[in-house]
């Protein structure tokens, strides 16, 4: 018995270990945002409007609904991060340029600010 619960504790430990992405690796050019500045009118919201509108525009239920607004994309933005530096999203035109993923990941990780 005792061995069974070592080896689940060792698989458990390594699959852990397996699943947690670097993000380093996930988007290596992408990393630093110093010189950054980004901002939602200027820079994430038009990103949002052009990539993301077609799948969670006004009444959309998909993911985290719809993003049309500061408020819906401040409230999804762990999630947006999340799938743009994945690749995951968007799924209409493939994953995001670098350049793209950057402002987005930069803009969440200063705090969504709104401007």
């Amino acid at each position: 018995m005792k061995k069974v619960f070592i080896t689940l504790v060792v698989c458990l430990a390594v699959f852990v270990a397996c699943t947690n992405d670097k993000e380093e690796l996930l988007n290596p050019s992408g990393n630093d945002c110093t010189g950054v500045n980004a901002s939602f009118a200027n820079d994430v919201l038009p990103i949002i409007q052009a990539k993301c509108q077609g799948c969670h525009g006004a009444g959309s239920t998909n993911g985290p609904g719809q993003l049309t607004n500061y408020n819906e994309i401040k409230n999804a933005a762990a999630k947006i991060r999340t799938a743009v530096v994945t690749g995951y999203m968007p799924k209409v035109g493939g994953p995001l340029p670098s350049s793209e993923i950057k402002m987005i990941k930069c803009w969440v990780d200063s705090g969504t600010p709104n401007n």
